[in-house]
């Protein structure tokens, strides 16, 4: 008996298989360390509001239309988050000095300081995890890391 030709993209399409299973066991895990993590921040904190708290931490001070074409939802989701962030004492709105008619928001201190924790608590877990890697492998990741979020950054979702 015979064997049957095995296709040259036999092994690609292994690869790919092996990259989305990977990817979700990330993220799943990613996810379930944010949940941890946005309790510390505040308890009565959604995923959704964590979220938006990180991306401020990057981009602030902002307005809601921007943030919400950044975090790809609509101005009507975005500004009830902005409003909870807000009661919880997180977030703050100020005057838009471009547009008086506008405003920008921005972590208070107190957000800034709890997000400062998280980020210094997170960065703790990761050098637990990868301590014992050489440094240029952790290097490695990162910029692998970086080069597939800006090609995901660049995917259109309809």
């Amino acid at each position: 008996m015979t064997e049957a030709p095995v296709s040259p993209d036999t092994g690609k399409h292994e690869a790919y298989h092996a990259l989305e299973h990977e990817i979700g066991v990330l993220l799943r895990r990613a996810r379930a360390l944010s949940t941890q993590m946005m309790r510390e921040v505040h308890p009565g904190l959604d995923s959704a509001a964590y979220g938006l708290l990180v991306g401020l931490r990057e981009c602030a001070p902002a307005r809601p239309s921007d943030l919400a074409e950044y975090f790809g939802i609509g101005k009507a989701t975005m500004t009830r988050q902005l409003k909870v962030l807000e009661e919880l004492g997180l977030i703050e709105r100020r005057p838009d000095p471009d547009d008086r008619r506008a405003h920008r928001f921005d972590l208070t201190a107190e957000g800034r300081s709890r997000m400062d924790a998280i980020s210094a608590a997170r960065q703790d877990k990761f050098h637990g995890l990868l301590g014992a890697w050489p440094e240029e492998d952790v290097r490695v990741l990162a910029t692998m890391l970086a080069r597939f979020n800006r090609l995901v950054g660049r995917v259109k979702i309809d």
